[in-house]
């Protein structure tokens, strides 16, 4: 008799995370971890992400012994400066205003914790956007329009962000949503959960 797949978390509080993780349609359940996020003196934006990432499954992963705990955490880097979320108006329209007209990086760091075994996976996915230069009267539009406060650079691929971009680049699309699909699959396939037999 083949034993049941392991309980499936997502450790995380985003309901964009949440939004992407149903798109494979495994079963799961979200598990809010509570870490602190704060940037260590002289890290990398990648160093960063892939910590947080790992803290939080491992921290949900303490609660959950036999399961596979996703951690992912996301940041936006232009021209060695971090970009984390606004929170509000007046930050966002201040990231835009510093982002327009460059390229900006959207790091994603994600991890796959086995809980039983031990194992865990991680990676690091980075997907470039080149914005367009806009006026201050566009961004503080968008911003109105968008609200986008609780997302890295205050920039929300999904919905009327597309009209902020020149052009983007990457593997995983997914990823700039902040939740790299294509590669937590291969994660998941190695632990035995092929998402198209399930």
């Amino acid at each position: 008799m083949t034993p049941p797949p392991p309980t499936l978390i997502l450790a995380s509080s985003s309901p964009y995370r949440r939004e992407l993780l149903q798109r494979l349609g495994l079963p799961f359940s979200v598990d809010s971890p509570e870490i602190d996020e704060g940037r260590l003196r002289d890290e990398s934006p990648g160093d960063l992400v892939t910590r947080l990432a790992i803290a939080k499954a491992a921290a949900v992963g303490a609660r959950w012994p036999a399961a596979l705990v996703i951690g992912s955490d996301q940041v936006a880097a232009v021209e060695g400066t971090f970009l984390g979320k606004p929170g509000t108006a007046a930050k966002a329209v201040e990231q835009l205003q510093q982002t327009s007209g460059k390229r900006v990086d959207f790091l994603t760091g994600i991890c796959l914790l086995n809980t039983a075994s031990g194992r865990l996976q991680t990676a690091l996915v980075c997907y470039s956007v080149f914005f367009r230069r806009l006026t201050n009267a566009q961004i503080r539009r968008y911003v109105e329009r968008e609200r986008p406060l609780d997302c890295s650079g205050a920039f929300k691929s999904e919905g009327l962000g597309a009209a902020l971009v020149e052009r983007s680049a990457g593997d995983d699309p997914s990823a700039l949503i902040g939740l790299p699909l294509c590669r937590l699959v291969q994660m998941l396939d190695n632990e035995g959960i092929d998402v198209l037999s399930v």
